[in-house]
């Protein structure tokens, strides 16, 4: 006999529930003063409760729970069930007090009618609640005023329509739900009940200050014989778990990680490399336990059988699965010439090398290889801590094809004052050692740096191998090719993240791939949804961001082959807008302190319209609505 703990909320007639629970529960005789104790469930009061269970933001009325045994006969309970249900009615048409079990709200006058217009927001404060009044065709929403990914002010974000974008990261809301709907970040937002009266309007919260919301999600389902087994422990593997949750499935759900924590934020790696694991959790294993979301730690997959429907692991073992997801993401790639296999040759992917890389570079000499994002970022973090930074890059400046030469030239200037180093226009020629470590670095025009720690971050390569000798399609690059739904040329099986090559819908649907944490958990939220039959087209525009001293650059769009970069602002004076230009449109935006503009950008986007060359070189901006 199941045992179930519900505080519910007065949200369904006390009709209805008084119809379901004589249909399909069993209560106790026990203990039933101004409680109900509901003790054991069929089916469909189980998706009652699962409905009506939900974190409760605050309501008048409300009941406890606690656990009693069950005793007494059916009918008996039945005709105490009756009794409890119009008591319970009687009390809440009386509007009486429950006890300790009172939730208090507070509501407040924020603003007159007449102060916002369509397609405007307003930032209000009820009871100590940030909130974001938005007022969209006539009618007004407020939800919870702080990003759920980075705790980002939303009044400084993009509206459009009923959708409001972070301007930090893009993380995207319904203003009328709190869903959210596009990211990065796991969680929605906080709603709060509006009321306009005499022109005044109201807005209602809850003493309990809320800052997100996480979706109503079920939990394993005993009897429900299917298995999804996501293979990566990486974002698009935990979205794509949520959602199943999110939407109702009940089978087993099984994340296969060849790490030894958790799923992690692992873009703060190589930004705050000291930080506690504790701190990157995007779950806690008491959240993933209740929903039923396995995590198999530190087990590699080898091999494929897509005819058996079987994995095989490092460790001899095997497992079944009804559908797969692929989204082992992207390895870093080793540097190729003598000495790179020394001991203290470093390549970041985990959370053990990031520890690890910071405790050998305090104090000590580190020499970066590459300009990538990761290398610059590491670069920054370790300016204040090493004894020396040096940086080595093929190109003239860091980020010339990706951002452009000016602001790689910026970027480049930024370290400097941080006495970084940089060696460009140049490569490796071999590493330099004694007993396994490397002692110097000597480049390709015979420049010899001292080295205690090296660092590479040269690229990436898709962890595809394991897909040798299945049917799985992958591309010259070893990535897996998918459609716009995430599903490969092998039915049930999927794939999403790093490792997936895909129709990407700003670019006339022509594959790409593309590395950024906002599209592997958009990838992992539409493969879900198609596993489920609930057809789903990705599109998604990407949005990407980098830290460097404190400073963050936004990029939104696919500026690959661009042919001309239009600026706003000044790039020398750190604070600028660029327009990526491919023949007569925008294909992709990037700043630096001029926020919400690459945001916008990104909505624009989103809606399917174009952006041309002459807008983004007309001196006036109004086009972009900017504050």
């Amino acid at each position: 006999m199941n045992n179930l703990l519900v505080c519910l909320g007065f949200t369904m007639t006390l009709r209805s529930l008084h119809a379901a629970f004589m249909r399909d529960a069993v209560v106790s005789a026990a203990g039933l003063s101004s409680q109900w104790h509901v003790l054991s469930y069929s089916s469909l009061l189980r998706k009652l409760i699962s409905r009506l269970s939900a974190p409760l933001i605050c309501r008048r009325t409300c009941w406890t729970y606690r656990p009693v045994s069950l005793c007494g006969s059916t009918g008996r309970n039945h005709r105490l069930l009756r009794v409890l249900l119009q008591e319970a009615h009687q009390k809440h048409r009386g509007k009486m007090s429950m006890g300790p079990t009172q939730c208090d709200e507070v509501t407040e006058v924020v603003c007159l009618e007449s102060e916002l217009q369509d397609g405007q927001m307003k930032e209000v404060e009820v009871n100590h609640h940030k909130i974001v009044l938005v007022r969209n065709e006539g009618k007004f929403s407020a939800v919870g005023g702080l990003c759920t990914h980075y705790g980002a002010p939303l009044i400084k974000g993009a509206l459009v329509g009923n959708r409001v974008r972070c301007p930090w990261h893009g993380a995207c809301f319904n203003t009328t739900t709190g869903d959210i709907e596009e990211y990065p970040g796991l969680d929605s937002l906080p709603t709060y009940k509006v009321k306009v009266e005499d022109g005044k309007v109201y807005v209602t919260a809850g003493k309990q200050t809320l800052t997100k919301r996480v979706k109503e999600m079920s939990c394993r389902v005993p009897g429900v014989c299917h298995t999804v087994l996501l293979i990566g422990g990486g974002p698009a593997s935990l979205q794509c778990a949520e959602t199943l949750r999110q939407n109702n499935y009940g089978g087993r759900i099984i994340i296969v990680t060849k790490d030894e924590h958790l799923p992690l934020d692992k873009t703060k790696l190589s930004k705050a490399m000291n930080i506690e694991v504790e701190k990157i959790l995007l779950r806690p294993s008491d959240f993933l336990q209740q929903h039923g979301i396995e995590v198999l730690k530190e087990k590699e997959v080898v091999s494929v059988n897509t005819e058996a429907k079987t994995v095989a692991f490092n460790d001899g073992t095997s497992q079944h699965y009804d559908q797969l997801l692929i989204s082992t993401g992207a390895r870093a790639r080793a540097m190729q010439c003598p000495g790179a296999e020394m001991e203290n040759v470093k390549l970041l992917e985990s959370y053990k090398d990031a520890a690890g890389i910071y405790q050998m570079s305090v104090g000590k000499k580190a020499v970066i290889i590459g300009t990538s994002f990761i290398g610059m970022e590491v670069a920054a973090y370790l300016s204040d801590k090493a004894a020396s930074v040096a940086v080595v890059g093929k190109s003239k400046f860091p980020y010339q094809f990706s951002l452009g030469p000016d602001i790689g030239k910026m970027t480049m200037k930024m370290l400097e004052e941080k006495n970084v180093k940089f060696y460009m226009s140049s490569d490796v020629a071999e590493m330099r050692g004694v007993k396994g470590r490397v002692k110097e670095i000597v480049l390709q025009n015979g420049d010899v740096l001292p080295a205690d720690v090296v660092i590479v971050g040269i690229g990436v390569i898709p962890n595809s191998d394991f897909l040798k000798g299945s049917m799985v399609e992958v591309d010259s690059r070893n990535a897996v090719v998918v459609d716009k739904f995430m599903k490969t040329n092998i039915p049930d099986v999927f794939a999403a993240g790093d490792v997936a090559s895909f129709p990407l819908c700003i670019h006339e649907d022509k594959r790409v791939q593309i590395g950024h944490w906002q599209l592997a958990q958009a990838h992992g939220r539409v493969a879900a949804l198609n596993m489920l039959n609930k057809q789903t087209e990705l599109n998604s525009v990407p949005f990407f961001w980098t830290v460097l001293l404190g400073k963050s650059i936004r990029y939104t769009g696919y500026g690959e082959g661009y042919t001309d970069i239009v600026f706003k602002g000044n790039v020398d004076e750190r604070k600028f807008l660029a327009f990526y230009i491919k023949g007569d449109d925008v294909v992709a935006a990037a700043s630096l302190n001029f926020d919400p503009a690459v945001a916008k950008v990104a909505e624009i986007m989103a809606t399917g319209k174009k952006i041309t060359k002459s807008q983004a070189e007309s001196e006036d901006l109004g086009w972009l609505q900017l504050p």
